[in-house]
């Protein structure tokens, strides 16, 4: 109940995600044998909520979220910069995963920037992922995996429009409209971190859920959070001027922000005067 809450409140936007993640993480939780860790893979384009969702569900885990020591946030950027160091990261990779494992068998580890990841080296992570009661003598069945990832953003987003060029409400898009898109996509994707990776290939990915570009109004609502987190008075007048100094695409019809709602705090920095 508490999470079903808090993605309410937080998260704008995204009934497929919360909706998926929502079930996914309650059968996990409530499962007192799971067969094999939790893995989620989410996809969409930057300040879609991607981020967000993966910050709250760590902290429906571990209280400390992000600062907890049982959860682990690797940036692809930062902490597997060189091409050539394919082979040392994947080993360095498996004995952080063992030896915190070991430590908390809930861990919780988010890969962020998945499509910046150098190919192969997210299969280091491979066994812990699947089927076995353990390995080498730790279990990682009660682990939760995350990788966060803008690849497969496109494919969404053209859907997206599709549905909305066709007449249909954006709620009626379910999990089966992008799923396979999704996986076949990133498996063939070069640049998706996942390029032909043996976790899609053996079916070791639980959901892939995919973001949904976010509409005008879908800003609007993060615009009247970030004032009411700063404890402003929300004024319609100065969310409608945040909303609208955001860039929207296509070209013509301007429906949804192309950068989500990552600016949003920046732009209403701007408007703090008033």
């Amino acid at each position: 109940a508490a999470l079903k809450a808090q993605l309410d409140d937080r998260l704008f936007g995204q009934h497929l995600a919360k909706d998926v993640v929502l079930k996914a993480v309650l059968g996990f939780s409530n499962n007192p044998s799971p067969k094999k860790p939790l893995m989620l893979s989410l996809h969409g384009w930057a300040g879609t909520g991607k981020n967000f969702l993966s910050q709250i569900l760590a902290e429906h885990v571990h209280p400390a979220g992000l600062r907890s020591k049982f959860v682990h946030l690797f940036l692809a950027t930062l902490h597997f910069p060189h091409h050539d160091q394919v082979k040392l990261y994947k080993e360095q990779l498996q004995n952080w995963i063992r030896g915190n494992v070991s430590a908390c068998p809930s861990s919780v580890f988010i890969f962020d920037e998945m499509d910046k990841m150098h190919p192969g080296v997210i299969d280091a992570i491979k066994p812990f992922l699947d089927y076995y009661e353990e390995v080498d003598g730790v279990s990682y069945r009660k682990a939760i995996f995350i990788f966060l990832s803008n690849a497969g953003g496109d494919l969404i987003n053209k859907a997206a429009l599709d549905f909305w060029t066709s007449g249909k409400r954006r709620e009626d898009i379910q999990l089966k409209d992008l799923e396979p898109l999704l996986s076949v996509g990133v498996f063939n994707n070069k640049n998706s971190g996942l390029w032909h990776s043996s976790i899609i290939d053996r079916n070791l990915i639980d959901y892939f859920v995919p973001f949904l570009p976010l509409e005008h109004k879908h800003v609007k609502m993060c615009v009247r959070a970030e004032m009411a987190a700063r404890g402003y008075i929300v004024d319609e007048n100065i969310v409608q001027a945040v909303a609208d100094e955001m860039t929207y695409f296509p070209k013509e019809q301007k429906i949804y922000s192309d950068k989500g709602c990552k600016t949003v705090q920046a732009k209403l920095d701007i408007h703090e005067d008033l």
